[in-house]
C-alpha cells in the first residue's frame, strides 16, 4: 500500500519491490497488464525505458524523502531520463494512481 502523507490518503495497491539488479532489469517487461505498482530502489541510474512493454505507464520520480519531483507517462518502446537523479522510481499502469508532483509518500 501507499500512504500519501501530503493528503493523508491510504492507497490500496500492492507494491512490488525492484531492489536488486535482476528485478530492476526485468521490471515490467513482458507484462500484458498489471494491478500493482513497481517501486525501483537502490538505483545507480534514473533513466528508464519501456522496451518489451505492452501498455502505457505512469512513472513517478522520487527524491530521498520520497517526495515526487517529476512525473511522466510513457508508451511502449520509449526512453526517458528525469532532470535529476531519482532515489526511487514508482511505475504504475497509466491513470491508476492520482498522485501529483510534491506529494510525499510512504510504502507500507
Amino acid at each position: 500500500m501507499i500512504l500519501n502523507k501530503t493528503t493523508d490518503e491510504l492507497i490500496n495497491i500492492k507494491i512490488t519491490y525492484a531492489d536488486n539488479f535482476f528485478k530492476r532489469f526485468k521490471g515490467l517487461m513482458g507484462k500484458r497488464n498489471i494491478d500493482f505498482a513497481m517501486l525501483f530502489c537502490n538505483l545507480k541510474n534514473s533513466g528508464i525505458h519501456t522496451h518489451f512493454m505492452m501498455f502505457e505507464i505512469d512513472v513517478y520520480f522520487l527524491d530521498k524523502n520520497k517526495t515526487i519531483y517529476e512525473k511522466t507517462t510513457l508508451k511502449p518502446w520509449k526512453f526517458y531520463t528525469p532532470r535529476k537523479k531519482a532515489k526511487y522510481i514508482l511505475e504504475t499502469k497509466k491513470d491508476s494512481l492520482k498522485l501529483k508532483i510534491g506529494d510525499k509518500l510512504d510504502f507500507i
